[in-house]
Order: C-alpha cells, then structure tokens, then sequence
C-alpha cells in the first residue's frame, strides 16, 4: 500500500496547482492514501498574512479545511484523503499553535523546525561567518528544537529532520552526534514519527531527508518512520517512494506509518 503525507498547494504562496491537483496525481501515482499537509499561517503575528510566500493567510484555514473534507467524501472509494498540515514550531509560540490548531479535525500534524536563532534553515549564506564552535553551536540549536518540538505532545510526524543541509550539505559533516541522538532518542521514547521526505533532491543536498546514517540511527532508539514528498507541485506526489521503501528494508525497518484520525496506522515495507 502506498502513501504521501506531505503535499503543499497554491495557499502557501510558493506551490502550484490545487488540492485536487495534487489528490489526481496522487491517483496516477497508485497511492491508497494521500495526505494534504499545506503550511500553517502565522498565527503570532499581528498581520493577516506576515509572509505571502511561506504561509496561507489566517483566514484560509478553516477555508483549507472545509475543501480538504469536501474532497475527502467526494474521493472516498476510490483514494483516501487525509486533512494534514505542516507547522513551524516556535517555542514561544506553541500553546497559541497548539490550541488554534486544536478547532479544527487533523488526521495528523507535521512538527517543522524551519527557522534557527531567527532565521531560515535554507539560508546558506548565514554559515560564510561562523567558526566551527559557531557552526556546532548552531546544529546543536536546530537538533534541540526537534527535540523539544517532540516533547511537546504537539505533533504525529516531525518534518524533514537534517533539512538545514539543503542548500548547505556541508551540515551534514558538522560534528552533532551526541546531540543528534538524544533528539532521536526523544522522539523514540515519545513515539512521534519522523518523515523520509524527499524533497531534498529539489534542494544542493539531494537526495532526500535525513542521511541513512540518520536512519540507522533512528532504527536503534525504535522511532517509527513515515513518508512525504514535500510536493510543492502535482508532478512530485509519491516521487521516490518505491526507493525510500527499499533502502528502509535494506536498513533494517519492516513497517512504516501514517496517521488517521491521529491514529497510527501501520503498512509493512
């Protein structure tokens, strides 16, 4: 059975086409389930729609959530559609996040860190300064807002855990693995699920997130494992999914998951 939990549309104002786009493609691609998981707006934020790039405005979710429902009972039979959505995590701001969220009926919420010490985990250019000590310090920081964000009951599925190499792969070399593995232990012992996303191949990195040495390491501390594409477009729903299954068996996992109704369902591999 095969799946995508992590598909964004036109509202978030950097992706294109439509949810209906997005659950068609889903339909082409053999999926059973597809998961719509567009990103939150900003809710702190005194303005309507702080970034018209990044986010949906606040007065689109509920109209978000009413066309995912709709296309949920006008699809049933023949795909399942699940009402997801991605939510940046900031400490400051997570019972906000969490109680705004709360009104509405999510299958599943995906728990992101895109944003470090103020400011985005894609910019490369925030790295040409800093030191080593600096540059760990740094790593250090986004792994304990992962961890943190997985401590906070908020989420079923935590987003592309190594994406600060996106456009930066020389992260991946920073030495963190101490801090690395606590915030897999964590996630582990709160029984949240991390994303095999493969969006990193639209990124300088490649490939897809995170590494297998990742992976390997999650499968030690017994953290259950999802899949996302992170589609911005209907062409990229499902893209690499038969491969991220494979390389999963080879490392060791038998079954992955997703999320109905917040309730784990278990696929084998």
């Amino acid at each position: 059975m095969k799946f995508d939990l992590h598909t964004h549309h036109f509202r978030c104002g950097h992706a294109d086409g439509s949810i209906r786009d997005y659950i068609e493609a889903g339909i082409a691609a053999g999926l059973s389930v597809i998961g719509i998981s567009d990103h939150t707006p900003y809710f702190a934020s005194p303005s309507e729609q702080a970034f018209p790039r990044i986010a949906m405005a606040k007065s689109e979710i509920a109209n978000y959530v009413d066309e995912v429902l709709s296309l949920q009972k006008e699809y049933a039979g023949t795909i399942d559609v699940l009402l997801g959505i991605e939510s940046d995590y900031f400490p400051q701001h997570a019972e906000l996040y969490r109680t705004t969220l709360a009104a509405y009926p999510f299958d599943y919420i995906i728990g992101s860190v895109h944003n470090v010490e103020g400011d985005s985990i894609f910019n490369k250019s925030r790295w040409k300064k800093l030191g080593p000590k600096q540059m760990h310090a740094v790593k250090a920081e986004y792994y304990r807002l992962i961890t943190e964000s997985a401590r906070s009951g908020m989420f079923q599925i935590l987003g592309h855990i190594d994406a600060m190499k996106g456009n930066y792969p020389n992260f991946s070399q920073i030495p963190a693995a101490p801090e690395i593995d606590e915030c897999l232990r964590v996630i582990g012992e709160c029984g949240v699920a991390i994303e095999i996303n493969t969006s990193g191949g639209t990124k300088l990195c490649g490939g897809w997130y995170p590494s297998d040495d990742i992976l390997e390491r999650a499968l030690h501390f017994g953290v259950e494992v999802s899949f996302g594409s992170d589609a911005h477009k209907p062409s990229r729903v499902a893209d690499q999914q038969g491969a991220v299954a494979a390389r999963l068996k080879e490392i060791g996992f038998t079954h992955w998951v997703y999320y109905k109704q917040k309730e784990k369902q278990t696929v084998a591999l």
